[in-house]
Protein backbone atom coordinates (compact mmCIF):
# COMPACT_ATOMS: atom_id res chain seq x y z
CA UNK A 1 0.00 0.00 0.00
CA UNK A 2 1.30 3.40 -1.54
CA UNK A 3 0.49 6.25 0.94
CA UNK A 4 0.81 9.77 0.37
CA UNK A 5 0.09 13.28 2.12
CA UNK A 6 -1.02 15.64 -0.09
CA UNK A 7 1.76 18.56 -0.30
CA UNK A 8 -1.08 21.60 -0.83
CA UNK A 9 -2.67 20.46 2.25
CA UNK A 10 -3.01 21.98 5.92
CA UNK A 11 -3.03 25.22 7.27
CA UNK A 12 -3.59 28.37 5.09
CA UNK A 13 -1.29 31.64 5.70
CA UNK A 14 -3.97 33.23 8.15
CA UNK A 15 -4.24 30.16 10.48
CA UNK A 16 -0.86 29.24 10.40
CA UNK A 17 0.40 32.48 11.40
CA UNK A 18 -2.63 32.82 14.20
CA UNK A 19 -1.24 30.01 15.65
CA UNK A 20 2.23 31.17 15.45
CA UNK A 21 1.27 34.20 17.10
CA UNK A 22 -0.48 32.64 20.29
CA UNK A 23 2.14 30.35 20.30
CA UNK A 24 4.91 33.06 20.54
CA UNK A 25 2.84 34.96 23.24
CA UNK A 26 2.28 31.99 25.13
CA UNK A 27 6.07 31.17 25.71
CA UNK A 28 6.00 34.60 28.51
CA UNK A 29 2.76 35.35 29.47
CA UNK A 30 0.55 33.28 32.06
CA UNK A 31 -2.39 33.49 30.63
CA UNK A 32 -3.92 33.94 26.70
CA UNK A 33 -7.20 34.21 26.40
CA UNK A 34 -8.56 33.31 22.63
CA UNK A 35 -12.11 34.66 21.42
CA UNK A 36 -13.42 31.63 20.00
CA UNK A 37 -11.35 28.36 18.32
CA UNK A 38 -8.56 29.56 16.76
CA UNK A 39 -9.13 27.01 14.23
CA UNK A 40 -12.27 24.86 13.46
CA UNK A 41 -10.41 21.39 14.68
CA UNK A 42 -10.85 20.24 17.64
CA UNK A 43 -7.57 18.24 17.90
CA UNK A 44 -5.35 21.64 17.41
CA UNK A 45 -7.58 23.45 19.63
CA UNK A 46 -6.58 20.99 22.44
CA UNK A 47 -2.97 20.84 22.06
CA UNK A 48 -2.88 24.66 22.39
CA UNK A 49 -5.72 24.51 25.64
CA UNK A 50 -2.86 22.18 27.48
CA UNK A 51 -0.05 25.04 26.50
CA UNK A 52 -2.66 27.56 27.97
CA UNK A 53 -5.00 29.25 25.67
CA UNK A 54 -8.40 29.38 27.03
CA UNK A 55 -11.21 30.16 24.64
CA UNK A 56 -13.82 32.31 25.34
CA UNK A 57 -16.72 33.91 23.84
CA UNK A 58 -17.89 37.53 23.53
CA UNK A 59 -20.00 37.54 26.38
CA UNK A 60 -17.03 36.48 28.56
CA UNK A 61 -14.87 38.79 26.54
CA UNK A 62 -17.21 41.48 27.91
CA UNK A 63 -16.55 40.53 31.91
CA UNK A 64 -12.75 40.78 31.17
CA UNK A 65 -10.11 43.30 31.98
CA UNK A 66 -6.66 43.73 32.28
CA UNK A 67 -5.66 40.92 30.17
CA UNK A 68 -4.22 39.69 26.74
CA UNK A 69 -6.85 38.04 24.54
CA UNK A 70 -6.07 37.05 20.86
CA UNK A 71 -8.12 37.56 18.06
CA UNK A 72 -8.24 34.80 15.37
CA UNK A 73 -7.49 34.73 11.25
CA UNK A 74 -11.54 35.24 11.09
CA UNK A 75 -10.86 38.74 12.19
CA UNK A 76 -13.98 40.81 14.29
CA UNK A 77 -16.44 43.47 14.35
CA UNK A 78 -15.61 47.24 15.00
CA UNK A 79 -17.88 46.04 18.59
CA UNK A 80 -14.47 43.54 20.23
CA UNK A 81 -12.15 46.67 19.55
CA UNK A 82 -14.32 48.88 21.57
CA UNK A 83 -15.00 46.56 24.16
CA UNK A 84 -10.96 46.00 24.65
CA UNK A 85 -10.59 49.68 24.82
CA UNK A 86 -13.43 50.04 27.93
CA UNK A 87 -11.85 46.87 29.47
CA UNK A 88 -8.51 47.79 29.70
CA UNK A 89 -8.03 44.32 27.52
CA UNK A 90 -4.48 44.07 25.25
CA UNK A 91 -5.53 42.32 21.84
CA UNK A 92 -3.13 40.18 20.60
CA UNK A 93 -4.10 40.45 16.68
CA UNK A 94 -4.00 37.78 14.34
CA UNK A 95 -6.61 38.57 12.04
CA UNK A 96 -5.84 37.69 8.62
CA UNK A 97 -4.55 40.19 6.11
CA UNK A 98 -6.61 39.05 3.70
CA UNK A 99 -9.89 39.33 5.83
CA UNK A 100 -9.12 42.37 7.16
CA UNK A 101 -8.38 44.31 3.63
CA UNK A 102 -11.81 42.40 3.24
CA UNK A 103 -13.28 44.33 5.85
CA UNK A 104 -12.03 47.48 4.86
CA UNK A 105 -13.40 47.22 1.33
CA UNK A 106 -17.00 46.19 3.20
CA UNK A 107 -16.83 49.19 5.37
CA UNK A 108 -16.17 51.42 1.93
CA UNK A 109 -19.00 49.83 0.02
CA UNK A 110 -21.42 50.31 2.74
CA UNK A 111 -20.79 54.13 3.18
CA UNK A 112 -21.22 54.44 -0.71
CA UNK A 113 -24.35 52.24 0.16
CA UNK A 114 -25.77 53.97 2.65
CA UNK A 115 -25.31 57.00 0.54
CA UNK A 116 -27.34 55.67 -2.48
CA UNK A 117 -29.64 53.41 -0.60
CA UNK A 118 -28.20 50.44 -1.68
CA UNK A 119 -27.55 47.14 -0.18
CA UNK A 120 -24.40 45.12 0.62
CA UNK A 121 -25.40 41.09 0.07
CA UNK A 122 -22.01 39.15 1.45
CA UNK A 123 -22.40 35.15 0.01
CA UNK A 124 -21.75 33.21 3.45
CA UNK A 125 -22.39 31.22 6.06
CA UNK A 126 -24.83 33.09 8.70
CA UNK A 127 -23.17 33.45 12.28
CA UNK A 128 -19.40 32.43 10.73
CA UNK A 129 -17.32 34.24 12.77
CA UNK A 130 -15.78 35.68 9.32
CA UNK A 131 -19.09 36.75 8.52
CA UNK A 132 -19.89 38.41 11.57
CA UNK A 133 -16.47 40.57 11.70
CA UNK A 134 -17.94 41.48 7.80
CA UNK A 135 -21.40 42.70 8.95
CA UNK A 136 -19.95 44.56 11.82
CA UNK A 137 -18.46 46.61 9.60
CA UNK A 138 -22.31 47.48 7.89
CA UNK A 139 -23.65 48.07 11.21
CA UNK A 140 -25.36 44.25 10.93
CA UNK A 141 -27.07 45.83 7.87
CA UNK A 142 -25.82 43.31 5.50
CA UNK A 143 -27.90 40.80 3.82
CA UNK A 144 -26.08 37.46 4.68
CA UNK A 145 -27.29 34.71 1.28
CA UNK A 146 -25.91 31.21 0.68
CA UNK A 147 -29.27 29.47 -0.51
CA UNK A 148 -31.11 30.42 -3.12
CA UNK A 149 -34.07 31.25 -0.29
CA UNK A 150 -31.43 34.13 1.44
CA UNK A 151 -32.31 35.68 -2.06
CA UNK A 152 -35.84 36.93 -0.82
CA UNK A 153 -34.47 39.34 1.60
CA UNK A 154 -32.42 41.41 -0.86
CA UNK A 155 -34.90 44.36 -2.85
CA UNK A 156 -34.13 43.97 -6.68
CA UNK A 157 -34.81 47.12 -7.61
CA UNK A 158 -32.50 48.74 -4.97
CA UNK A 159 -28.30 49.03 -6.03
CA UNK A 160 -26.59 45.56 -5.06
CA UNK A 161 -23.03 45.71 -3.80
CA UNK A 162 -22.29 41.96 -3.13
CA UNK A 163 -18.75 39.89 -1.28
CA UNK A 164 -17.80 36.94 -0.64
CA UNK A 165 -16.97 35.17 2.84
CA UNK A 166 -13.39 34.32 1.82
CA UNK A 167 -13.12 30.59 2.18
CA UNK A 168 -16.53 30.20 0.32
CA UNK A 169 -16.60 28.14 -3.13
CA UNK A 170 -15.37 29.78 -6.12
CA UNK A 171 -18.23 27.83 -8.38
CA UNK A 172 -20.95 28.71 -5.44
CA UNK A 173 -20.28 32.41 -5.59
CA UNK A 174 -20.51 32.59 -9.11
CA UNK A 175 -23.50 30.40 -9.41
CA UNK A 176 -25.40 33.14 -6.57
CA UNK A 177 -24.20 36.37 -8.10
CA UNK A 178 -25.65 34.88 -11.69
CA UNK A 179 -29.19 34.38 -10.04
CA UNK A 180 -29.12 37.59 -8.21
CA UNK A 181 -28.19 39.98 -11.75
CA UNK A 182 -31.29 37.64 -13.52
CA UNK A 183 -32.89 38.69 -10.35
CA UNK A 184 -32.48 42.18 -10.67
CA UNK A 185 -32.91 41.82 -14.91
CA UNK A 186 -36.45 40.27 -13.90
CA UNK A 187 -37.68 43.29 -11.53
CA UNK A 188 -36.09 46.43 -13.64
CA UNK A 189 -35.91 45.03 -17.52
CA UNK A 190 -33.84 44.07 -19.55
CA UNK A 191 -32.35 46.80 -20.86
CA UNK A 192 -32.13 49.04 -17.70
CA UNK A 193 -28.62 49.59 -16.88
CA UNK A 194 -27.40 47.47 -13.61
CA UNK A 195 -26.67 48.86 -10.52
CA UNK A 196 -24.81 45.61 -9.53
CA UNK A 197 -21.31 45.16 -8.07
CA UNK A 198 -20.24 41.76 -7.48
CA UNK A 199 -16.92 41.23 -5.74
CA UNK A 200 -15.13 37.80 -6.25
CA UNK A 201 -13.17 38.47 -2.73
CA UNK A 202 -12.53 34.68 -2.16
CA UNK A 203 -8.89 34.19 -0.87
CA UNK A 204 -7.27 32.59 -3.46
CA UNK A 205 -5.04 30.29 -1.63
CA UNK A 206 -7.98 29.14 -0.74
CA UNK A 207 -10.00 28.40 -3.96
CA UNK A 208 -6.91 27.12 -5.63
CA UNK A 209 -7.10 24.10 -3.68
CA UNK A 210 -10.16 23.13 -5.14
CA UNK A 211 -8.50 22.11 -8.77
CA UNK A 212 -5.66 20.59 -6.90
CA UNK A 213 -7.51 18.16 -4.72
CA UNK A 214 -9.45 17.11 -7.88
CA UNK A 215 -6.60 15.97 -9.81
CA UNK A 216 -5.25 14.62 -6.18
CA UNK A 217 -8.39 12.78 -5.81
CA UNK A 218 -7.88 11.36 -9.08
CA UNK A 219 -4.62 10.20 -8.67
CA UNK A 220 -5.44 7.84 -5.97
CA UNK A 221 -7.72 4.88 -5.38
CA UNK A 222 -8.39 5.88 -1.93
CA UNK A 223 -9.21 9.61 -0.41
CA UNK A 224 -8.74 10.15 3.58
CA UNK A 225 -9.63 13.50 3.62
CA UNK A 226 -9.03 14.90 7.43
CA UNK A 227 -10.93 17.92 8.72
CA UNK A 228 -12.93 18.83 11.88
CA UNK A 229 -16.31 18.23 11.67
CA UNK A 230 -17.02 22.48 12.47
CA UNK A 231 -14.86 23.75 9.39
CA UNK A 232 -17.30 24.52 6.98
CA UNK A 233 -14.29 24.92 4.37
CA UNK A 234 -13.63 20.75 5.44
CA UNK A 235 -16.86 20.48 4.58
CA UNK A 236 -16.51 22.59 0.83
CA UNK A 237 -13.42 20.75 0.14
CA UNK A 238 -14.30 17.06 0.53
CA UNK A 239 -16.96 17.56 -1.50
CA UNK A 240 -14.68 18.10 -4.01
CA UNK A 241 -12.81 15.29 -3.41
CA UNK A 242 -16.08 13.17 -3.03
CA UNK A 243 -17.45 14.20 -6.65
CA UNK A 244 -14.13 13.15 -7.96
CA UNK A 245 -13.23 10.09 -6.21
CA UNK A 246 -16.51 7.88 -4.15
CA UNK A 247 -14.11 6.43 -2.19
CA UNK A 248 -13.48 9.28 -0.27
CA UNK A 249 -13.98 9.14 3.72
CA UNK A 250 -14.15 12.31 6.07
CA UNK A 251 -12.49 11.76 9.27
CA UNK A 252 -11.57 14.19 12.14
CA UNK A 253 -8.54 12.08 13.33
CA UNK A 254 -7.12 8.11 12.96
CA UNK A 255 -9.64 6.86 15.29
CA UNK A 256 -12.50 6.76 13.45
CA UNK A 257 -10.16 5.02 10.28
CA UNK A 258 -12.05 1.94 9.08
CA UNK A 259 -9.54 -1.09 7.75
CA UNK A 260 -12.11 -2.38 5.46
CA UNK A 261 -12.11 0.95 3.26
CA UNK A 262 -8.80 -0.26 2.09
CA UNK A 263 -6.88 -2.92 -0.21
CA UNK A 264 -3.33 -4.12 -0.28
CA UNK A 265 -2.98 -2.71 -3.44
CA UNK A 266 -4.60 1.00 -2.99
CA UNK A 267 -2.74 4.12 -3.45
CA UNK A 268 -4.04 6.14 -0.61
CA UNK A 269 -4.19 9.60 -0.51
CA UNK A 270 -4.33 12.20 2.56
CA UNK A 271 -5.13 15.59 2.23
CA UNK A 272 -7.80 18.27 4.71
CA UNK A 273 -8.84 21.31 4.95
CA UNK A 274 -7.47 24.87 5.25
CA UNK A 275 -7.64 24.16 9.01
CA UNK A 276 -6.02 21.14 9.14
CA UNK A 277 -2.82 20.51 10.41
CA UNK A 278 0.29 18.99 9.04
CA UNK A 279 0.86 16.91 11.61
CA UNK A 280 -2.56 15.48 12.22
CA UNK A 281 -2.26 14.26 8.78
CA UNK A 282 1.12 12.65 9.83
CA UNK A 283 -0.44 10.64 12.66
CA UNK A 284 -2.77 9.06 10.43
CA UNK A 285 -0.39 8.19 7.34
CA UNK A 286 2.07 6.46 10.28
CA UNK A 287 -1.36 4.96 12.13
CA UNK A 288 -2.36 3.42 8.40
CA UNK A 289 1.02 2.31 7.59
CA UNK A 290 1.47 0.60 11.25
CA UNK A 291 -1.76 -1.11 10.37
CA UNK A 292 -1.20 -2.06 6.98
CA UNK A 293 -0.46 -5.54 7.21
CA UNK A 294 -3.97 -6.11 8.76
CA UNK A 295 -5.12 -4.91 5.56
CA UNK A 296 -3.81 -7.21 3.58
CA UNK A 297 -6.12 -9.99 5.97
CA UNK A 298 -9.12 -8.18 4.88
Amino acid sequence: MEVTIDKNSGYCFGVEFAIKMAEDEMEHSEKLYCLGDIVHNDMEVKRLSAKGLEVIDREQLSQLSDCKVLIRAHGEPPETYKTAIENNIELIDASCPVVLKLQHRVKNAFDKMEREEGQIVIYGKKGHAEVIGLTGQTLEKAIVVMEDSDLEKIDFTRPVTLFSQTTKSTKGFYEISKKIEERIKASKGELTELDYNANDSICRQVSNREPQLQRFAKENDVILFVSGKKSSNGKALYQVCLNENSRSFFIENETELDLEWFSKDDKVGICGATSTPMWLMERVKEYLELHSEQVLTV
